[in-house]
């Protein structure tokens, strides 16, 4: 992408001429069409030595920029082109997601995979080898469906997305655009429900016939599996990011830009409302509200029917609790423990 258009939609300004870039990378890693990025001044002079095309630069770099090149000061400067940003990480993090849109993607399914007749993939999805699509399926522009994939007859997969590999989809699950699914993921899958006999003490296993909602701009990170709705949907709203090794159980709702960390353990029926931020480790047990802004630390834990409220609050331990009560605690006991 030509680095004018590319300013444009991530939101900065381009100085200093329009050059075509085609990926992002580290300074050491530049090549001639390398797009990379500093946040602070002290880094710039080390950035524009590179051999990148163009460097994405904070708003106060104070770089001078005329028609002939950049300010003679700056060794190697001259010729580089600048993408002026508020935010140069965020820019970075925007132009790496507009240039992977832009790769080419031919389109077309792989010999080896197996798509029912009833399926519909357009033209520009690629179904790569060992796929096996089911009946019903739809499968968006430009999305791919990675090796080894398994597809359950009436997913619906929307555009841009992206299954690495080895991801299983039941039937049941739809998903927006721009979806990320890292491998080894498995959505839509049972939910653990299961209903005891009173006399034989047998377990039941409760009807899992419910489906599984995905929407836009979502990553799933490997290896995390998410159970469909018991009867009716579990839904993951807009925005959401999912570490790796995470379970979110049956009827499970979270709301739009909530981020959870690896190894965390969602229980059925609870619900994270907008914007909750969840650590590493953290177990949720069923029937929770989280609200909007929470902010739950590694290794908390929640139990059963328990509402959290409090925007911007950390909230540490098991029963979590605001962090600043949590440390009281521990200085208590730790008094205790040396008078004894």
């Amino acid at each position: 992408m030509r680095t004018i258009e590319l300013a444009e939609r991530i939101g900065a300004a381009c100085e200093g001429g329009d050059v075509e870039v085609s990926r992002v990378s580290s300074f050491g890693g530049a090549g001639a069409e390398s797009l990379v990025f500093v946040e602070h001044s002290r880094f710039l002079k080390a950035a524009l030595a590179c051999a990148a095309a163009a460097v994405i630069v904070p708003a106060d770099a104070g770089v001078a920029v005329d028609a002939a090149g950049y300010d003679a000061e700056i060794t190697g400067a001259r010729g580089k082109v600048l993408l002026v940003a508020k935010n140069p990480r965020l820019a970075f993090a925007l132009a790496a997601e507009e240039l992977r849109r832009c790769e080419a993607c031919e389109g077309g399914v792989d010999a080896s995979a197996v798509v029912d007749p009833t399926a519909e993939v357009h033209g520009t999805a690629c179904v790569d080898e060992l796929v096996v699509v089911r009946e019903g399926v739809k499968i968006g522009a430009r999305s791919r469906v990675g090796p080894g994939c398994m597809i359950g007859a009436g997913v619906v997969i929307g555009e841009d997305c992206n299954l690495v590999a080895r991801v299983v989809v039941y039937p049941g699950t739809t998903m927006g655009d721009r979806v990320i699914v890292q491998a080894g993921a498995v959505l839509g899958s049972d939910g653990f429900g299961f209903v005891p006999h009173p006399e034989t003490g047998r377990f039941h296993k409760f009807p899992q016939i419910g489906r599984l909602e995905i929407g836009n701009d979502v990553e799933i990170g490997a290896n995390t599996t998410i159970d469909r709705g018991a009867l009716d949907a579990t839904v993951i709203s807009d925005g959401v990011k999912l570490d790796n090794l995470v379970q979110v159980g049956h009827n499970v709702r979270i709301g739009r830009n909530v981020v959870v960390a690896s190894q965390t353990g969602i229980s059925g029926s609870s619900v994270l409302e907008d914007g909750v931020i969840v650590g590493g480790q953290v177990g949720i047990a069923d029937h929770v509200r989280i609200e909007s802004g929470v902010i739950l630390g590694a290794q908390s834990g929640v139990p059963s029917k328990k509402v959290v409220r409090g925007k911007g609050v950390i909230f540490w331990g098991t029963p979590a609790r605001p962090i600043g009560e949590y440390l009281k605690e521990l200085a208590t006991l730790a008094r205790l423990t040396r008078k004894r």
